[in-house]
Parts: structure tokens; C-alpha cells; sequence
């Protein structure tokens, strides 16, 4: 949801920069003015691409020379529509070039993605130089609309779209598209395994930050009347790349600081008889250090006050009474009711075989999950319980067998769309953006829109801190929570938790057991639980197989399986000691 106070603010910021801009400063600043209000509406383009989707970006410039070369075509072409109109034609010119070059970030990634896209713009910069813009040859500068021909009413403009810009995006960021380029900038896997398709994902940011590059050269030409090769030059998408990395431009304020950075730099060099080229070398060593620290300092300071925030409002909370820590060796066993027979199972896994080359990880397994049902997976490390889960949810694409979900066959499918067709999973390293507050998490974990009351009632369940919190501030034990929180939110057929309880003190492990065995009745979703804690085990599972070194060594009723004297060895290497 949009925060109506900060906008209500920044609306009033940007009507009194409208009215002392033009009207008190000297023509040269206010130039200046509209110079850094162009960069800035670029710099959104790198919030995009770079801020949200994490996509090392080295182009953005080219982008913006096929808006202004769209824009000016159409000027001198006498197009009917006017400037305004030209814009929007020059940004979505863009958009297709935008897909195309976001085209190889599907198989490489990191610097090797920034060689490809700085290859685009040293390509680009040879077109730029060897043609001419239009207009050029026949001297026929871009005439702007009449309400803002004056350098003072032109300033007016920029910001009117540098404004709508911020306004859709901070629309657009709140979609479930625009949280899952969050998601993928910091885990791919996890994003599949919550449905999105990071494909996908990763065109359409490509693709929206070429829109609004576009724009934005429109924006320049229009100011400049005539442009030239030099104004989109490669260096100025590697020194508009240092600034968006050093700042943090997915958010208004942190591109329009971009933007002023930018833009005045030159002149406060020039003003202080330093050399030019000082600014590329001071953006560079700002770069450096931004990359290394892995955060911008204006994503560094709304992050503070997010959490400082958030930290008032926990500790106004009441204190949650405290399970007791109970000695495992005095916990009752709780063994609950077989699970409810379906029509077919939830899940059937048949001669599940994985081999890395002569080595077998798992040796035809067979597993069913009764439609309804918490059934176990566990076995000693190395027995091959993630490489079963990793196959069966789609991020093994080599393997024997047959996975079937409700009698439909997943082999040919991806994760995501194995996650779309009603299977989800976690991971035993949680990796949550932490941007985020729980109920975005939430939002983009269920892939549709969760109520207040039903996403309450998810936390509330699984014990996690209010949805308001964010995931920046909440610990390791309860973001696993949430993790298992966001796969249930899904209401998927099959949820495959991989050692949720990591984190969790062996009170808290028992409780998760209890709520786990009530999923399938409260919230329709069955459970395949992989877990090393043999009380939560016991507290969730009504049947438990068993894999030692690739193969099933038992499978069965939790309490017959957990005496088995061959379990008790593979855990143990004894079976006088029982399991507890």
C-alpha cells in the first residue's frame, strides 16, 4: 500500500520546486535544474533493473538514445499526437530492445551479464556515431508543447513526469510482479519454488526499465532541441550504473539524489578547477565501495527507520506466554490419527533414481503422500533426503521415474509451474529479501491476494511476529516459520518442508510438530516433512519412510518405523538405544 503521508509530502516538495525553480534561480541553474531531473527519471530505469531485480545492467544510456532518436524522428516526420505523445511512442520503442538484450540474463548472470550488456552499449555507441539523429542534417530542433517552451515551464514537465514515473512504480512494486524481482534478486530458487517464473520476471524488468530510459531520453531530447552520439555515450551508462549503485535509485528520493548527483558533479568540478575526469574516477572507487558493503546508504537509512519502527511497535506488544523447555526424555509420545484415505494420493513418487555420474544418490525410491496425510522423510545426513526433494520439486532435471501430483505427471515440468500446479517447498537455507514485511512475503508466497484476517491467522498459526514486522528484523527460527507460513498460504496439494524446525528450541520444534499435523484438516494442504528432530516427527507424521544411502530402509507407521531395529542403526550405528 502506498504510504499517503511520504507522497502527500513529496507532492508538495515537487510543487514548490515547480514554483522556485523557474522563478527565483538563474537560467543556467534552472538548466541545470532540468538536467537532473532527466537523469533522474533515467536513474528509475536502474531502480528497476539494477535496485530491484539485481540485474547488472550496463546499457540503460542506449535505451534512452532510442527514445530521443523515436522522439525526433517523429519531429521531424511532423507526427500528429505532439511531444507528449512522442514520449510514450520513444519508451515503448525501447521495450522490445529492452526483452532482447534481458534475453541472455536467462542463462548467465553477475559480471558476465554486465560484459553482455556493456557489449550492447559499445555496439550502440558505434551505430550512434556512424548515423546521425534525425534532425540533425536538416537543423530541425524539437519543438516542445506550448504550455512548456520556456526552459522555466519545461522544468515544470520533467517533473510532472518524473512524479507519474514514481507514482506507477510505487503502484507497480506493491504487484506480486514487482515483489518477486526482490525475490530474485535474492534467491532464484526460492522464487521458483513460490510459482514465479524467473524468465519471466527478469524480461519484464528488462523490459520496463527500457520503457522508462526511453522516456527519459525523450525528456533529453526535448531540453537539448538537437542530441548528438556523445549524449548516450557508454560512459555515461558506466557512471550512471556508480551512481545507481552507490545510492539506491529503486525508490524517488534515492534517484532524484542520483539525478542531482549526476548532474551537478561537472560543475562543482569545474567551480572548484578540478578535472573532469576526477568525476569518473570518484563514481568508480563510489561503486567499489557500494558493492562491497551490498546496500546503498539510502536504502541503508529507510531500512533503519523501517526497523526502528518496527521495534516500537513489538515491544508495545503483550509478551506471548512461553512454552515450558521440556528434556526430550520426558516428553510424551504423540502419535496422531492415520491420515484420512483420498480418492488418490497427494503425491506419488515411483522408482525415483538420481545418479551423478557412477554414483547412485538415490536407487529407484517409491513414496506416497495420502491425499490429506503428514508423512516423514528422514534418514542420517547424506542419505539423500534434499536430493528426493530436489527432484520431485522440478530443480533436478535428470532423473528416473515418475512424479505424480493427484495423478498428474510433473517430469517434463519446471519448478515453477511444478509450484503452480500445486506443489511448494522450502529449503533448509532460508533466503527472504529482506525488504519485505511478512504480509508481502505472504502475498508472494500464496501468489494471489491474501486477506489482512487470513494472513493473520497464518502468522498467528505458525507463531510468527505480526505482519507488519519486516523480514529484516525477524530471527533466523521465525523466518523459517514464515517460509512454511508462505508455502501453506499457497494452499497447494503438497507442501515439501525441508527441516523447518532449524532454528527452533526443542519446545518450540514440538509445538511446530503439533501445528503441522493439523495443516491438512485446517488448511487442505497435505505434508512430505523432512526433519532430523524425531519428537516433531513424532508430533506431525502418521506414516515415516526411512533413506539410507540412497535407498528405503523402512517405511510405515511413525511408531513401528521409529523402533525399527535397522532405523535405529542408521541413526545411531546401534539398535539397543531407541529412537525418542
Amino acid at each position: 500500500m502506498i504510504d499517503k503521508r511520504s507522497w502527500g509530502i513529496a507532492l508538495a516538495v515537487a510543487v514548490a520546486a515547480c514554483v522556485i525553480v523557474p522563478n527565483v534561480l538563474p537560467p543556467y541553474w534552472v538548466y541545470l535544474a532540468i538536467t537532473a531531473v532527466v537523469s533522474s527519471v533515467i536513474m528509475q530505469s536502474y531502480g528497476v533493473i539494477v535496485g530491484r531485480a539485481g540485474v547488472m545492467s550496463l546499457c540503460q544510456m542506449s535505451f534512452a538514445a532510442i527514445g530521443a532518436w523515436v522522439v525526433l524522428r517523429l519531429n521531424l516526420s511532423d507526427a500528429p499526437g505532439g511531444f507528449i505523445v512522442w514520449l510514450v511512442i520513444g519508451g515503448l520503442a525501447a521495450v522490445p530492445v529492452g526483452v532482447a538484450i534481458g534475453l541472455p540474463a536467462l542463462r548467465i548472470r553477475g559480471v558476465n551479464l554486465a560484459v553482455v550488456t556493456f557489449g550492447f552499449a559499445v555496439a550502440a555507441d558505434i551505430v550512434l556515431n556512424a548515423n546521425q539523429f534525425p534532425g540533425t542534417t536538416e537543423l530541425k530542433t524539437l519543438q516542445r508543447p506550448g504550455l512548456f517552451h520556456t526552459n522555466g515551464g519545461y522544468f515544470i514537465l520533467v517533473v510532472i513526469v518524473f512524479m507519474l514515473l514514481s507514482l506507477g512504480l510505487a503502484w507497480f512494486n506493491r504487484t506480486r510482479l514487482g515483489m518477486s524481482w526482490l525475490e530474485i534478486r535474492y534467491s532464484e530458487r526460492a522464487a521458483a519454488a513460490h510459482g514465479i517464473s524467473v524468465a519471466r520476471s527478469k524480461l519484464a524488468a528488462f523490459a520496463l526499465s527500457a520503457f522508462i530510459a526511453g522516456i527519459g531520453g525523450g525528456l533529453m531530447a526535448g531540453q537539448l532541441g538537437l542530441v548528438v552520439s556523445s549524449n548516450f555515450a557508454m560512459g555515461q551508462s558506466l557512471a550512471l550504473f556508480a551512481v545507481a549503485i552507490l545510492i539506491g535509485p529503486h525508490n524517488p528520493e534515492g534517484a532524484l539524489m542520483g539525478g542531482i548527483f549526476g548532474a551537478v558533479m561537472a560543475t562543482i568540478l569545474e567551480k572548484l578547477r578540478l578535472p573532469q575526469d576526477l568525476g569518473g574516477i570518484l563514481f568508480g572507487l563510489s561503486a567499489i565501495f557500494a558493492l562491497r558493503s551490498g546496500v546503498s546508504q539510502t536504502d541503508y537509512t529507510r531500512a533503519r527507520k523501517r526497523e526502528t519502527a518496527a521495534r516500537k511497535m513489538l515491544e508495545s506488544l503483550p509478551d506471548k506466554p512461553r512454552e515450558a523447555e521440556v528434556p526430550a526424555s520426558e516428553t510424551t509420545p504423540l502419535v496422531p490419527p492415520p491420515a484420512p484415505a483420498g480418492d488418490r494420493p497427494a503425491l506419488d513418487v515411483r522408482g525415483l533414481t538420481v545418479k551423478y555420474g557412477e554414483v547412485v544418490a538415490l536407487d529407484s525410491i517409491d513414496l506416497t503422500v495420502p491425499s490429506g496425510g503428514v508423512v516423514g522423510l528422514i534418514g542420517p545426513n547424506g542419505a539423500g533426503k534434499s536430493t528426493f526433494i530436489a527432484a520431485v520439486s522440478g530443480f533436478l532435471h535428470s532423473y528416473e521415474g515418475t512424479v505424480e501430483l493427484e495423478g498428474r505427471s510433473l517430469d517434463r515440468l519446471s519448478p515453477s509451474a511444478r509450484a503452480s500446479s500445486g506443489m511448494r517447498r522450502t529449503f533448509q537455507t532460508t533466503v527472504i529479501a529482506p525488504e519485505l514485511t511478512q504480509y508481502e512475503y505472504l502475498a508472494i508466497g500464496a501468489n494471489r491476494k491474501l486477506s489482512k484476517q487470513e494472513a493473520d491467522e497464518l502468522l498467528d498459526f505458525f507463531g510468527c511476529p505480526p505482519g507488519e514486522v519486516p523480514v529484516s528484523i525477524v530471527d533466523v527460527g521465525s523466518r523459517r516459520l514464515l517460509d512454511v507460513a508462505a508455502a501453506i498460504a499457497a494452499r497447494p496439494k503438497v507442501a515439501l518442508l525441508d527441516e523447518p524446525a532449524a532454528g527452533q528450541s526443542a519446545a518450540e520444534s514440538l509445538k511446530l510438530g503439533r501445528r503441522l499435523a493439523e495443516v491438512p484438516s485446517r488448511f487442505g494442504v497435505s505434508i512430505l516433512l523432512v526433519e532430523h528432530d524425531m519428537e516433531l516427527v513424532r508430533a506431525a507424521c502418521a506414516q515415516v519412510t526411512v533413506l539410507d544411502f540412497g535407498h528405503v530402509i523402512a517405511s510405515g507407521t511413525t511408531q513401528e518405523v521409529l523402533d525399527d531395529p535397522a532405523v535405529m542403526a542408521a541413526y545411531l550405528g546401534t539398535a539397543d538405544v531407541p529412537l525418542v
